[in-house]
Order: C-alpha cells, then sequence, then structure tokens
C-alpha cells in the first residue's frame, strides 16, 4: 500500500526557511552591528588622534608665536641700541669740532672786537658783539670767509653803542667740518 504522506511538509519547509531567514538575519544584524562597533571605534580613534596632533599644533603655535614675539622685542631692543651707538659715535666723532670751532673763532677774533652772546642753532652761529670800529666787524667777516671752520657770515644788523664811541653787532655764520685732508695740513 502505497503511502501518504499527510504531514504539512510545506508549512514545515517553509517554517524552516523562515527559521534560516530569521538566523540568517539574526546574523547579519549582528555581524552589521559589530562592524559598526568596529568602524565607530575606528572613528573614534582617529578622531582622538587629530585631536591630539591639533593640540600639539596649537601648543606648537604657542610656543612659536611667544618666541616671535620674544624676536620681535629682541629687534626693536637692537634698533635701539644701534640708534643708541649711532647718536654715541656722533658724538664721539664730533666731540673735537666743538673745541676746534672755539679755538677758530678765537684765531678770527680781530683786536679790539669782543663777543657778548654765541648762539648755535644745528649748524649755525648767531654771534653777538662789541666792536671799536666797522672795519674790525669787517675784519672778522673776512676771516670767517678765510676759516675752514665757518662759511657764509652774514651780518644782520649794527648799530651805535650806548657809551657812543663802539659799535654792536648781529652776525650769524654757518659752521661747516673741513675735510680730514684739511684738518691734517692744519694740525702740522
Amino acid at each position: 500500500m502505497p503511502s501518504i504522506n499527510l504531514r504539512p511538509w510545506r508549512e514545515e519547509e517553509r517554517a524552516k526557511r523562515q527559521k534560516e531567514f530569521i538566523a540568517l538575519l539574526v546574523a547579519m544584524a549582528v555581524a552589521a552591528g559589530g562592524l559598526f562597533f568596529l568602524w565607530t571605534n575606528h572613528v573614534d580613534s582617529l578622531i582622538t588622534e587629530q585631536k591630539a596632533r591639533n593640540s600639539y599644533i596649537k601648543t606648537s603655535m604657542a610656543v612659536l608665536d611667544k618666541k616671535t614675539k620674544e624676536i620681535a622685542e629682541l629687534k626693536k631692543k637692537r634698533e635701539q641700541l644701534l640708534s643708541r651707538m649711532k647718536v654715541i659715535q656722533d658724538l664721539q666723532g664730533t666731540r673735537p669740532v666743538i673745541v676746534r670751532v672755539f679755538d677758530e673763532m678765537v684765531k678770527t677774533l680781530p683786536d679790539g672786537l669782543y663777543y657778548t652772546s654765541l648762539t648755535k642753532k644745528g649748524a649755525g652761529l648767531s654771534i653777538k658783539g662789541i666792536s671799536e670800529s666797522n672795519n674790525r666787524i669787517s675784519g672778522l667777516m673776512r676771516n670767517f670767509e678765510a676759516s675752514d671752520w665757518f662759511a657764509s657770515p652774514n651780518l644782520r644788523d649794527v648799530k651805535a653803542a650806548k657809551n657812543g664811541d663802539k659799535s654792536e653787532f648781529d652776525m650769524a655764520v654757518a659752521q661747516v667740518t673741513p675735510a680730514s685732508d684739511k684738518n691734517e695740513k692744519g694740525a702740522q
């Protein structure tokens, strides 16, 4: 006798496939969850690493900014020191000039004339004095013209002194520094 299988094998097969599908679905979900977890851990580690790099760069930039400011301050101090050194060198170089100027003023002073006031502004000298005659003032101007240390004498005013026999004068003259070869000739 033939046997008839009355079992619901199709439903069982369908249930078996459905269980396999659900198991496969669960396995895929677990695998996807694991992959997502691994991926997020990897991304988090990359972010942490990048934050550490950014922090290092920020601290390095702060150190470099501080050094840059120090360098700028040092350059500023250097410029100030150089300008001070230049002023000192200029003063050292012109220190004997004033002595020579006064010496030359004495040499150019003719007899019968004396100075009452000397004022220096820049390279110009303003001279006020008293003279016994106008010829002596003319002689002073010629002496200034002949001098290596003075140039362009300009007589601004001549008037009779209060006592009557003398003249008061006001003169401007430019003070120049002669070339070094003239200084050497004049020193010999």
